[in-house]
């Protein structure tokens, strides 16, 4: 599963202007060309009728099984099962979000087992496109011991099937990603029913390997 991707040099400029977000909560963001589970990143939802881009926290909240003998939660970066009552209570679209990405890697091993990163974008040159993601707002809990509890505002985004060129590399799962406005007004704005088809991979040939062995792509 997913659990490394980049924004390369993209701004909240870029961001605002493509996602057609007309508020901006990120402050001064800083360039992303390797974004971590558990650390803060731009997503673009809807408050109060505007598109808003909004630093979040990578990790939705771990199903209660997941945390027994545990004091602490890291957070799920990647939902599958949406039947699931854990995660049927966020599909509303007060719950979901766009994750901007330029590429995503999944991880292959060398020759001595040692795990390298791969990493596909669009095409070579890495325009904007994104995950349909969920997000959940003010969510009290212990993400890392040092810190103790935190309330965060905390996204992750759906996977599915891969297909051919991810199927390659990781043969369970890849990403959910939306390319076009029409989808991305869809996500955020319809009934599930509308949009539960959109949890499906790309078509075949739709991504391109852009590099590997590194841990960030910029």
């Amino acid at each position: 599963m997913c659990n490394l991707y980049s924004l390369g040099r993209q701004g909240p400029d870029a961001l605002r202007a493509f996602f057609q977000a007309t508020r901006d909560e990120t402050r001064n963001m800083p360039e992303l060309p390797a974004i971590f589970p558990n650390t803060a990143a731009p997503v673009v939802h809807v408050r109060e009728g505007e598109r808003t881009l909004s630093m979040m926290r990578w990790g939705l909240p771990s199903p209660a099984f997941a945390l027994e003998n545990r004091n602490v939660d890291p957070g799920v970066t990647n939902v599958r099962n949406v039947k699931s009552p854990h995660w049927r209570r966020w599909l509303k679209p007060e719950h979901r979000c766009l994750v901007p990405f330029t590429a995503f890697s999944e991880n292959t091993k060398d020759a001595n087992g040692k795990s390298l990163p791969v990493w596909f974008a669009i095409d070579e040159e890495r325009p904007l496109v994104c995950f349909a993601g969920l997000k959940i707002e003010g969510w009290a809990s212990v993400r890392k011991v040092r810190d103790g509890e935190t309330t965060d505002d905390l996204y992750a985004f759906l996977t599915t099937e891969p297909n051919a060129e991810v199927g390659v590399v990781h043969p369970k799962a890849m990403p959910v990603i939306l390319t076009t406005d029409e989808e991305r007004e869809v996500w955020l704005r319809a009934p599930w029913t509308e949009v539960a088809g959109l949890q499906r991979p790309l078509p075949d040939g739709a991504l391109t390997v852009v590099g590997q062995g590194e841990r960030r792509d910029g």
